[in-house]
């Protein structure tokens, strides 16, 4: 059986589709042909006992049967030729076919058979039955039976009602039961004759059923088919740009598995293009800050290969400026770090976070890193569902940014209220031409490319609060500068935390 099922899934699904169909008509074809059978072998049998009912019941000729009876042999299942037929054969006109068999049962078993039946009958301890419980229920018995001569017969055995002539009373014959019967060969030769053409029919209906289910099959897997050969070539090819043709008002699985691969395809094509662009800027990036640091530490590799020691405040200022650079470095490769994390690694730190508590960490933070400048900061108590550590590196940079582009002991205003972050400076403020790419990888405002950063910090800053489930803004503030706006969606306030004894 393990065997079966293996080459089952092993055949391609065409195939097994027409297999399944070829099953689901042949189990239908066969219990609607076995049923037909039935209800045609019932309603045969029912006519012929129908038939046998009516010529038994028809009353006898008391004194016929008495010579019947008289010259019947004492001996069980006479002969045909030991019978005496005289008179009993005119009292039933309608048997003189040679395929009917009539006969008198005796409360012994013994049967005395009329000169016109086909044969004797054999008679069984049911027919002697008849006779014991005539007088009482006067019903008799019809069954299949087995004549003298072999043939298979349909039996009827009545009690024998007889009356004195026609027109006259009829009454119960004592100890005695007729038995009448009809060869089933016809019969079964009707039922074998339609069993041969159920047979017939079935099979050529599970064979164009399996023919159908094959056809059907391939027309309905045909997309699959298209779809399969378009993965198979972008497998080979990494051609993400090949689509699958679907009509546009189709509706079922296969347009939609195609829609679907469409779709990811499109994704995978614009992820590797973002891929091989994030690779393009970080590489320019990463050149800038590298040529620069190996020519410092050249300069000073040179100095100390010639004997010729560089001067004390070049010296210095060429030390200071690859630390600048190892720290631009550090930061760019972090900020490189962050963009790449997949959405799964992020989903797993997520939790609320006070808003409030993450503002106060990165503001402590911005006063460390502009220590002339004025923050003014007014937050009010807000939760988000977020991650704790990402959320604080965005708002550290925007405060970054603001303290980058204020003027010194110039003041920066933040503020938290119903979910709104707002932090604004007093700089020169972005150029309104400049404000749809601000949130892009790796852009620089062209007045800010002296000023350290990679041009990743307002990109990280997007995706952290979309990610979040809010947005982030950057616009003129009135009177000059810049304002950035963060909207976070609110998160149920965690429950204290229970103090352990």
């Amino acid at each position: 059986m393990k065997r079966v099922v293996r080459r089952y899934r092993s055949l391609p699904i065409r195939s097994r589709l027409a297999l399944l169909v070829a099953a689901a008509v042949a189990f239908a074809v066969a219990a609607v042909s076995v049923t037909c059978w039935f209800i045609v072998q019932g309603k045969l049998y029912d006519q012929v006992d129908g038939d046998l009912r009516k010529m038994a019941q028809q009353p006898q000729s008391a004194n016929r049967v008495d010579d019947l009876l008289d010259s019947c042999p004492q001996t069980a299942q006479t002969d045909q030729s030991e019978q005496s037929g005289s008179g009993f054969q005119s009292d039933i006109n309608d048997l003189r076919a040679r395929n009917t068999y009539v006969q008198l049962v005796r409360s012994d078993g013994k049967a005395c058979v009329s000169a016109n039946s086909a044969g004797t009958v054999k008679v069984t301890g049911s027919d002697k039955d008849v006779i014991k419980t005539a007088s009482v229920t006067g019903e008799g018995i019809i069954r299949n039976g087995t004549a003298g001569d072999g043939n298979a017969v349909r039996v009827i055995t009545l009690p024998l009602m007889v009356s004195s002539g026609p027109g006259g009373p009829v009454q119960l014959y004592p100890d005695t039961a007729i038995s009448m019967a009809v060869s089933l060969k016809s019969t079964q030769s009707t039922l074998n004759d339609l069993a041969l053409i159920l047979l017939l029919v079935s099979g050529v209906g599970v064979l164009g059923a399996g023919a159908a289910g094959l056809f059907v099959a391939r027309a309905g897997l045909r997309p699959v088919d298209k779809l399969t050969e378009a993965v198979e070539q972008v497998a080979r090819t990494e051609d993400l740009s090949i689509r699958i043709p679907v009509e546009e008002d189709a509706e079922d699985e296969v347009a939609r598995l195609s829609r679907s691969f469409n779709s990811m395809t499109t994704s995978l094509a614009n992820s590797h293009e973002l891929q091989q662009q994030l690779i393009a800027d970080a590489g320019h990036e990463l050149r800038t800050p590298l040529t620069s640091l190996r020519t410092n530490v050249e300069l000073l590799t040179r100095s100390e290969e010639t004997g010729r020691p560089l001067p004390e405040a070049d010296r210095k200022a060429l030390l200071a400026s690859v630390k600048a650079q190892m720290t631009e470095l550090a930061s760019l490769i972090g900020d490189l770090q962050e963009l790449s994390r997949s959405e799964g690694q992020r989903g797993e730190r997520v939790q609320v976070v006070s808003l409030e508590d993450t503002v106060e960490s990165a503001l402590r933070r911005a006063r460390l890193r502009g220590p002339e400048l004025t923050i003014n900061a007014s937050l009010e108590p807000w939760y988000t569902r977020a991650e704790p550590a990402a959320l604080e590196r965005a708002v550290v940079n925007i405060l970054d940014n603001a303290v980058k582009f204020s003027p010194e002991g110039g003041a920066i205003e933040v503020q938290l209220s119903a979910g709104v972050l707002t932090v604004r400076d007093h700089g020169p403020g972005i150029p309104a031409e400049e404000l749809p790419h601000v949130f892009d990888r790796f852009w620089r405002s062209p007045s800010a490319r002296a000023l350290p950063g990679s041009g990743l910090g307002l990109s990280i800053v997007a995706r952290t609060v979309q990610q979040s489930g809010g947005e982030v803004t950057l616009g003129h503030a009135g009177g000059g500068g810049t304002i950035a706006t963060v909207r976070l969606p609110g998160a149920p306030t965690p429950p204290p935390e229970t103090a352990t004894p």
